[in-house]
């Protein structure tokens, strides 16, 4: 996962997240949303007419179908004239890996230790591309720049990290854990975050779900829009790891605003959920009346319980 959304994880290379949900994500979140790991597949009229709720055309929509099935994200067959489609196994288990993540995120997650994981690495300004993808890569996993060789985090798993490096082969690298002092005139490790443009960001998130917030509590969203704005509340929350990695609270200001962040998203998400799930059916149900009964949403609790 990149500054953003889903990405490369492994040999997985899922959608990049942009502003307006570009057709390729917007098919994968839909997917991941309510046909996670089935193994029927959808008609592409019924995921073409899916996108068309999210003002994506039916060009744009039939040719991200066919991009996502070359890039073996997607499997595809034919009966007749009519192509289905289905995610593909692999594509299925990063998002569900990923979700897990970004459904957790925000939690209280117990006291911290004080250890840090430290990444160290050298790369050559000819090797942009390769520093590039290190440091998403790195963000994904937890990590911020202290400086610009050397990141840091406090959630971060080594081992994770380790494996990164080794998969880019990274040439001179290491890493290694630390707790930190408590020297006057050195930068704090906790200081690779901007906690104010943070601070910024929550409660500019609170402030824009807040009006939909109320809405949803007076059952004043329709399932059209319940659909359209819980896929959007969840591809911004879910930009939020990349660039806070659950800080602990020890590292955090005094009235850190992430807790009622996490609040609106959960209610939002949760309460649209058999909503959104009701126009998904009406849709697939226009092409496939038999598969629309199998569309089914997911609940933040049954996402984080015990798989």
């Amino acid at each position: 996962m990149t500054d953003g959304g889903w990405a490369e994880t492994g040999d997985v290379d899922l959608p990049r997240f942009q502003v307006g949900a570009p057709p390729q994500h917007l098919i994968t979140t839909l997917l991941g949303d309510y046909w996670i790991s089935r193994p029927e597949q959808l008609p592409s009229a019924a995921l073409v007419r899916l996108a068309e709720e999210f003002g994506v055309s039916a060009v744009a929509a039939r040719a991200a179908l066919s991009r996502l099935a070359r890039r073996d994200l997607l499997e595809s067959s034919k009966v007749g004239r009519r192509t289905y489609y289905r995610l593909t196994d692999r594509a299925a288990a990063v998002l569900l890996d990923g979700r897990q993540r970004i459904m957790s995120f925000g939690l209280d997650q117990g006291a911290w230790d004080g250890t840090w994981v430290v990444a160290a690495f050298s790369i050559s300004e000819e090797q942009r591309d390769l520093r590039h993808a290190l440091r998403a890569r790195l963000r994904w996993l937890g990590f911020a720049p202290l400086y610009d060789g050397l990141w840091v985090s406090p959630t971060a798993d080594a081992g994770d990290a380790a494996a990164v490096l080794a998969e880019l082969r990274v040439p001179t690298s290491t890493i290694f854990s630390a707790r930190a002092l408590d020297s006057t005139g050195t930068r704090a490790p906790q200081e690779a975050w901007d906690f104010d443009q943070l601070r910024r960001t929550y409660e500019g998130f609170v402030a824009q779900y807040s009006p939909l917030l109320i809405r949803v509590r007076k059952g004043a969203v329709g399932a059209s829009e319940a659909l359209v704005a819980r896929t959007g509340i969840m591809d911004t929350w879910r930009t939020f790891p990349n660039h806070d990695p659950d800080l602990p609270a020890e590292l955090l200001p005094d009235d850190w605003p992430r807790g009622a962040a996490r609040n609106v998203f959960v209610e939002i998400y949760d309460t649209l959920g058999p909503l959104a799930e009701f126009r998904v059916k009406q849709i697939v149900a226009e092409f496939e009346p038999d598969l629309a009964e199998l569309v089914a949403h997911h609940r933040t609790s049954l996402i984080l319980a015990p798989r």
